[in-house]
């Protein structure tokens, strides 16, 4: 994690910075977990292995900012801090676009959060028809 402004202002930009790179990380994810689903489809074991590695870094990118904001926002509003409470530390234009910003990467977590469970309930789903084609069902031949 990077270290912390000096400046409540300096907070307040960082806080806003990162709220505009999880946006752009998030579209990317999005794009990322559309692409797991592609090559899930079509059975492409390394393109997922290399989807996977990009995923895997982007997400903890996210997970540091988000760290990061729950400390600036701290650093602006003491212990209990909410993101509300950083907002309203800006000028009503200001914190209108950055309420709205909030929402939408709200929007976008949700969203990666849906296709990243249905990315893995098909590869689940085809594992275990996998499963089943190498090993066999074992209900299928007892006896009633």
């Amino acid at each position: 994690m990077t270290q912390q402004p000096a400046s409540r202002q300096d907070a307040m930009r960082a806080l806003l910075a990162g709220v505009a790179d999880d946006r752009q990380a998030y579209a990317a994810l999005t794009a990322l977990l559309e692409e797991q689903f592609d090559a899930a489809l079509r059975h492409q074991g390394p393109r997922l292995a290399a989807i996977a590695e990009h995923i895997t870094a982007l997400v903890a990118q996210a997970d540091a900012r988000r760290l990061q904001r729950v400390a600036l926002a701290q650093q602006l509003n003491g212990p209990q801090a909410t993101m509300s409470q950083a907002f309203a530390l800006l000028k009503p234009s200001a914190r209108e676009k950055m309420e709205a910003d909030w929402r939408a990467l709200e929007a976008q977590v949700i969203e990666c959060k849906r296709l990243s469970k249905r990315n893995a309930d098909l590869l689940v789903e085809q594992h275990g028809i996998m499963q089943r084609v190498l090993h066999g069902e074992d209900h299928i031949y007892e006896p009633i």
